[in-house]
Order: C-alpha cells, then sequence, then structure tokens
C-alpha cells in the first residue's frame, strides 16, 4: 500500500512540475511593471483559455500532492 502511494506520489509530483513549467510568465520585467503594474494589481489580465486550464490543474495538482503526501506519511509511519 505504501509503496503504491509512493508512486502515485512521485507520478503527481512530475506532473505539477511540468504543469507548473507549461505556464507562460506574469512578468513584464521592470518597464512592465512601471506601465503595466496597475492592470495586474486590479485583476485586468485575467487568465484565459490554455492559461486558465493550466491554472485551475496545477492547483488540483498541488492539492493532490498535499493531501497524498500526508496520507503517505501515515501509511509509512
Amino acid at each position: 500500500m505504501g509503496t503504491a502511494l509512493m508512486i502515485i506520489l512521485a507520478v503527481i509530483s512530475v506532473l505539477l512540475i511540468v504543469v507548473v513549467l507549461l505556464q507562460e510568465s506574469n512578468s513584464d520585467g521592470l518597464s512592465g511593471s512601471i506601465a503595466g503594474g496597475a492592470e495586474q494589481l486590479f485583476g485586468k489580465k485575467k487568465a484565459q483559455g490554455y492559461q486558465a486550464i493550466l491554472s485551475k490543474l496545477t492547483i488540483v495538482l498541488a492539492v493532490a500532492f498535499i493531501v497524498l503526501s500526508l496520507i503517505t506519511l501515515k501509511v509509512t509511519a
């Protein structure tokens, strides 16, 4: 049981890394912080389409990673 949980945890962690790396950066550098910083602050640039899916998938995988980590810790202890 513990080995299966660790394998699932490893797969979820790799998927989480891949999904985070696929997301585009929110920083525009120094010029973006001066010119367009207010838009990001007040949320005028919302994620749409592909980026929204990646954002939601990141949240789901992060929660699954945390829950599985705690379950694996409880089972193997």
